[in-house]
């Protein structure tokens, strides 16, 4: 009866095994957290809207400030979406044969609301309060970036609660005069670090960091 070895060079596979048996594990733990990252799934995200609205000519060209559509982002903790009334206010007379408006026209008349699509859409368990934060200096360019200069509106930012708590953390970098939160292409003569510095002891702010602040 013959009898059956193993060939030498099995042994050196032992400790390739060993180091195989924790590197590929980590490996498709790396990879599940990083595509699974706000970075990669959110950021870029531009879904197409019922209505080709653009922020580059309104906000951009137009100059309207943000205030006249979201007119309750100082006031509570949603900014509320224009009432197809609010659009209405100048299409009435600007362009009021285009067929790019024929939504907007529909809406008026049924008195049905435009489907907008939400691009900056946070958790369920998340709360935001909008006019927290730009009653004490942050702009929106801080989360939604520079809209007056998107044709189409996209996610520029994470908004994970990472990038969150390090704006919490570490607010001079994103404080700015309160006059000039919404002045988009506003931008500091002195360093940001500087100016936010000023604001923040100017205004006592000191963002809270514990859990119950965003979960409610």
């Amino acid at each position: 009866m013959s009898k059956f070895t193993f060939p030498k060079w099995i042994n050196y596979l032992r400790p390739a095994l060993g180091v195989a048996a924790i590197l590929v594990p980590a490996y498709v733990i790396f990879l599940l957290y990083y595509g699974g990252s706000p970075y990669n799934t959110d950021i870029g995200y531009a879904p197409q809207q019922p209505v080709p609205y653009s922020h580059e000519i309104h906000a951009g060209q137009l100059g309207m400030d943000c205030r006249y559509c979201h007119n309750t982002v100082d006031q509570t903790a949603h900014a509320s979406i224009p009432p197809t009334q609010t659009c209405m206010n100048c299409h009435k007379m600007i362009r009021p044969d285009s067929d790019k408006l024929l939504p907007v026209r529909d809406s008026f008349a049924t008195g049905m609301p435009i489907e907008w699509v939400r691009v900056h859409d946070l958790p369920d368990f998340v709360y935001f309060n909008h006019s927290a934060h730009v009653t004490r200096g942050i702009s929106c360019v801080s989360c939604h970036g520079r809209v007056d200069k998107m044709e189409v509106v996209s996610q520029e930012k994470p908004l994970s609660m990472a990038w969150c708590l390090d704006c919490h953390r570490n607010p001079e970098k994103n404080l700015r005069p309160l006059d000039k939160v919404y002045d988009l292409s506003w931008a500091p003569e002195e360093g940001q670090e500087v100016v936010g510095a000023r604001i923040k002891k100017l205004y006592n702010i000191n963002p809270p960091t514990d859990c119950s602040t965003c979960h409610r």
